[in-house]
């Protein structure tokens, strides 16, 4: 199961997106400041944040610079702000994805799934395996392939072969 860290401080709003999120099969866990979200990514495994602008001490933008420094994991920003400005400030600053209040939840969903694909997909150690095994039907003979001999070109063209 997937796990999203939402740091934000209106509590109503969390428990609305936990709930909604659990619909996805995606599990949350929700902060109600940056510097408990921080602490909670520090200790746990995450596949996306979701944080809010505008909150009590530091703003998203001051904590989105502190998770810049310790995880490159994908961050949504929210916030009512619906200035260019803002949404400029946060993509400078390390936001992947940036959506204003109100919402539909049915958005919020489709980007943190789709955020979610593109960061775990990307991130896997092994995406092409090391060795193939072809299987000619003439002969039933087998032949290993080390595919770290072959560009990605002479792969492509195997393939299509």
């Amino acid at each position: 199961m997937n796990k999203i860290l939402l740091i934000d401080d209106d509590k109503d709003l969390c428990a609305l997106i936990q709930k909604n999120m659990l619909q996805e099969d995606i599990s949350s866990d929700c902060c109600y400041s940056g510097k408990d979200g921080l602490i909670k990514l520090k200790e746990n495994k995450y596949q996306l944040v979701i944080l809010d602008v505008i909150m009590p001490g530091d703003d998203g933008f001051a904590i989105l610079e502190k998770i810049r420094e310790i995880s490159s994991l994908p961050v949504l920003m929210f916030t009512s702000k619906d200035d260019s400005a803002s949404k400029v400030r946060g993509l400078r600053t390390g936001e992947d994805d940036y959506l204003t209040k109100p919402f539909e939840m049915d958005e919020l969903k489709a980007r943190d799934i789709s955020l979610i694909r593109r960061y775990t997909y990307f991130n896997q150690k092994d995406v092409l395996p090391e060795t193939i095994i072809f299987t000619y039907k003439p002969t039933k003979s087998k032949m290993d392939v080390d595919l770290r001999k072959f560009p990605r070109y002479s792969l492509q063209h195997l393939c299509m072969a």
